[in-house]
């Protein structure tokens, strides 16, 4: 019974987590006021984490980084170690909670194979963990604009190359939080877990930028696909400047292979202006993906590049529109024997761990924070993650009966969250999904209303272009 695999996760502490996290939390503090000013207290944090490593083969390196930084020696190379050292101890914990999720569920997981590397050098690469360098000495909360603009003409090097892309885009986003908070000093609380994991996270692609070839993919990565494509949900990560549409399927391969669970991404620039349902309008480029997800429908795929993460790089040209398929049946009939992908050595932190999971049989008692009981056993629905582009609402999952979701871990507890819900409201029959209105609402009153208050999208669109012809 999924209820009891969940109660073994959910209501069982996992030993060592708080222990590795509490180290991971002095380091940050750490950062926070700079690597410059270390007090006792603090130095002893970076020694406390290079203890937590000492046993790997990292140990030698970050304790000899950690004891150079308490002695003054802020350099780029003890800098980078150390936040080796922090990544590895997140990665720990992301593997110990994986496994218990993967034991509890029965799920089989691929093993993840060693990209070769040949290496390779580049000055923009150097200039950006010169930065990051600079961040870590400075700290948080010393950030000014003056050091934020520094990076200003390295970050457009970067995203002028395809091959640092996602470097770039992630340095982009730390400055730009960082651009919003100067002066930090004067910040009641600074974000410094988040903050560090995008420091931490930049330092180790840079890292692995100069072990490979391909803009921090491994060599060779993308093994050409063919088969069927049943979808199971979409999340939808929404921003004011960006929209992403992450698609959670099951892989039938076209050899007859095992089926894999595997994943897609899609997204767009947006203005913060555009919101709800308008949001999929921006996807233009994948018609086909959009009408396999408004009419729950499977697709045929045919060399489509999947990467060893389990990541399809999509293409819409070469994806079919196949027969009607049901989440739900997908779900149940095909989810407990596919198999998972491995995780990627840069993907391997708490955050980013997101499980598909069929969940049925629960009741939802009532209360301030929603809860799914499965017999006797709770878990939080994390209504917080409903986008405002589909039509799942708290109301709806309140009087579900079966939930597609994805299982997180955050703040030190699991999280469901739906990706799609049947049951009864007002004693009706409801099935909703994330990815209803890919093709435009179908709730007559938002139809309506979108109607009235005119497309958003093609305005703004006329507009650019009445800008540009200029």
């Amino acid at each position: 019974m999924l209820s009891v695999q969940l109660a073994e996760i959910v209501d069982q502490p996992l030993p060592g987590v708080g222990e590795a996290l509490d180290l991971v939390t002095g380091f940050d503090e750490a950062l926070t006021n700079g690597f410059a000013r270390l007090g006792e207290d603090r130095a002893s944090a970076l020694t406390a984490l290079a203890g937590a490593v000492a046993a790997t083969p990292l140990g030698d390196r970050v304790g000899e980084a950690a004891a150079k930084v308490a002695a003054g020696s802020v350099s780029e190379e003890n800098v980078t170690a150390l936040a080796g050292g922090r990544t590895a101890l997140l990665g720990a914990v992301h593997d110990a909670l994986l496994g218990r999720l993967d034991a509890a569920l029965g799920r089989e997981r691929d093993s993840w194979a060693e990209p070769s590397v040949a290496g390779t050098t580049d000055n923009l690469l150097s200039g950006c963990r010169s930065w990051l360098n600079e961040l870590a000495i400075t700290g948080w909360r010393g950030v000014d604009h003056d050091l934020v603009s520094a990076v200003g003409q390295t970050m457009e090097a970067l995203l002028a190359e395809p091959r640092l892309r996602r470097l770039a885009v992630l340095i982009d986003g730390l400055a730009g939080e960082l651009r919003a908070s100067c002066p930090v000093a004067t910040m009641e609380v600074v974000p410094a877990r988040r903050w560090a994991d995008l420091w931490a996270r930049a330092l180790m692609l840079t890292q692995a930028l100069m072990l490979t070839q391909a803009g921090g993919l491994p060599a060779g990565a993308g093994e050409p696909v063919s088969g069927r494509l049943l979808v199971l949900g979409v999340d939808v990560h929404e921003h004011a400047t960006a929209v992403q549409a992450q698609v959670h399927a099951i892989l039938e391969p076209a050899d007859g292979g095992r089926c894999r669970l595997v994943r897609t991404s899609v997204a767009a620039t947006k203005v913060d202006t555009i919101v709800g349902s308008a949001v999929w309008r921006l996807l233009t480029g994948v018609p086909v993906l959009l009408n396999a997800l408004a009419e729950h429908r499977s697709l045929d795929i045919k060399d489509m590049p999947l990467l060893s993460g389990g990541d399809l790089i999509w293409h819409d040209d070469r994806a079919t529109a196949g027969e009607p398929a049901d989440p739900f049946t997908t779900a149940r009939v095909q989810l407990g024997s596919a198999l998972a992908p491995a995780a990627p050595p840069l993907e391997r932190h708490p955050v980013r761990l997101a499980e598909p999971v069929l969940v049925e049989g629960y009741s939802v008692p009532k209360g301030d924070e929603m809860v799914f009981d499965l017999g006797g056993k709770t878990i939080t629905v994390d209504t917080g993650r409903l986008p405002s582009c589909g039509p799942l609402t708290p109301a709806i999952v309140r009087g579900s009966e079966s939930c597609i979701g994805l299982l997180r871990w955050d703040a030190g507890r699991w999280l469901l969250q739906p990706l799609a819900v049947q049951g009864m409201v007002k004693k009706l029959p409801v099935t909703a999904h994330n990815g209803d209105w890919a093709q435009g609402p179908t709730d007559p009153k938002i139809a309506k209303a979108e109607a009235r208050n005119g497309d958003a999208v093609a305005v703004l669109r006329e507009r650019a272009g009445r800008l540009l012809r200029k």
